[in-house]
């Protein structure tokens, strides 16, 4: 992803945190991960994130999706050391969002997938986060979440954060952004 394009994002998102009436400090919106997961299609898959706090205890982050933006299919996987994966509670802020987890299948999901994408997709049982909703996802599930017509701001709150040990379903993600 381009860097000026990095750059535009960050600034749609700090208006919908604006909506939100989330503040954050300039170092933060500045250092606001643009995560399109090596896909090159930030508007439909991706999603911006500002890290308030990660250490071997807990981390604490705002999601910020522009409308209809997934993040893409994963699991938060026990690490290597024997420790349990990820456990992660989703409050939903501002907008709305549809989270997919494992279970049974929602008859007429809310969230849309482009054709070229929905072989990565295998979880479909929706839960929709409002404004003051949250959901905890336990460690090791399968998981995805979409932005709702508006956009959404989700305040993540979780046991600790490994990014580099996420398994997504579509092995070309990359979680880690490249900017050119």
């Amino acid at each position: 992803m381009k860097l000026a394009d990095a750059q535009k994002i960050r600034k749609r998102s700090m208006k919908l945190l604006k909506k939100a009436r989330i503040t954050v400090t300039e170092e933060e919106a500045n250092t606001m991960e643009v995560a399109d997961f090596g896909l090159d299609d930030i508007s439909r898959m991706g999603l911006q994130l500002i890290v308030y706090e990660s250490n071997d205890r807990y981390c604490a982050k705002e999601l910020i999706m522009l409308p209809r933006q997934t993040c893409p299919e994963h699991r938060h996987p026990p690490r290597d050391e024997g420790k349990d994966g990820k456990m992660e509670t989703f409050r939903c802020r501002w907008g709305e969002v549809f989270l997919y987890i494992e279970g049974e299948p929602t008859a007429e999901p809310r969230a849309t997938i482009p054709k070229k994408y929905r072989q990565h997709f295998t979880v479909w049982q929706e839960i929709v986060l409002g404004p003051g909703s949250q959901y905890t996802i336990p460690a090791n599930t399968l998981h995805w979440f979409q932005a709702g017509k508006k956009g959404s701001v989700v305040s993540e709150f979780s046991s600790p954060s490994h990014d580099d040990s996420d398994l997504f379903t579509d092995l070309r993600i990359q979680r880690a952004p490249v900017y050119e």
